[in-house]
């Protein structure tokens, strides 16, 4: 994976992870996560040192296959377990939502300083239309060309889709009319092998809240245009290519 990548993602999840875990401790149980998470997956024995070297966003350019997997699910791991001791039921899954959000936050003002965004003050007219389109774009080519995704981005706002057996079916042309008013606009975001897609599974399924790095990152593009965007549920994706992560996406101005 590429460096810079890596050394923006390492300073957003340090950032809010550090507030929740002993620095010692912390890392030695986050270290201990990534020994076993790469056995179990990768059928590897870990290198050494790996969560620490990450945490000091040292010898990022020798990151292996499947490390960054194992590190950002180790991290989230233990900052969820934190959270765990401070919250509980609808707290708690909002607490752990909202750090994932955070990171999310964190990486992408970083990001955005680095590809240069340009984004309107407000998502009001066809023209902010088209340059959160052009920014959208130009996050998706830095998530492939940075090996995060390594096959394909799309973020659509043509949309069919099933939702709890409702079809949802929109025009890219029709966006910004169901967005005034009031009303909800969607999106289609389609992500071809996200390398953190097996961590991603594994502790949305026994925790109910994932990294989800890229749809952070894009959905705090949308709050910085003044909107709420975030990935529905009930969802059907059955239609699409298996190889490919598909989310719906609804969209509403704040």
């Amino acid at each position: 994976m590429g460096e810079p990548f890596l050394a923006m993602m390492t300073e957003a999840v340090m950032a809010h992870w550090r507030p929740l875990a002993s620095t010692s401790d912390g890392i030695a149980s986050v270290q201990a996560m990534v020994d076993e998470y790469i056995s179990l997956v990768y059928k590897r024995v870990a290198r050494p040192r790996l969560a620490e070297r990450f945490a000091a966003s040292r010898d990022l350019n020798s990151v292996q296959s499947g490390e960054f997997d194992a590190l950002s699910y180790a991290f989230f791991c233990s900052a969820f377990g934190s959270l765990a001791s401070q919250y509980s039921g609808d707290d708690l899954a909002a607490a752990r939502r909202k750090f994932a959000e955070q990171v999310g936050s964190h990486f992408f003002g970083q990001l955005s300083d680095r590809l240069a965004l340009k984004l309107p003050s407000a998502l009001q007219s066809e023209s902010d239309f088209d340059a959160v389109g052009a920014a959208i774009e130009q996050i998706g080519r830095f998530l492939q060309e940075q090996g995060y995704l390594r096959s394909h981005f799309a973020f659509r706002f043509d949309v069919t889709a099933i939702r709890g057996g409702e079809t949802i079916a929109q025009k890219q042309v029709e966006f910004m009319q169901r967005l005034g008013g009031g009303g909800t606009a969607y999106a289609l975001y389609e992500m071809g092998h996200p390398v953190i897609l097996p961590s991603a599974v594994y502790l949305y399924q026994t925790v109910g809240e994932a990294q989800h790095h890229s749809s952070r990152t894009i959905e705090e593009l949308f709050t910085r245009v003044g909107c709420n965007a975030w990935e529905t549920d009930e969802f059907d994706p059955s239609g699409f290519p298996s190889d490919l992560v598909v989310e719906l996406w609804q969209v509403r101005r704040r």
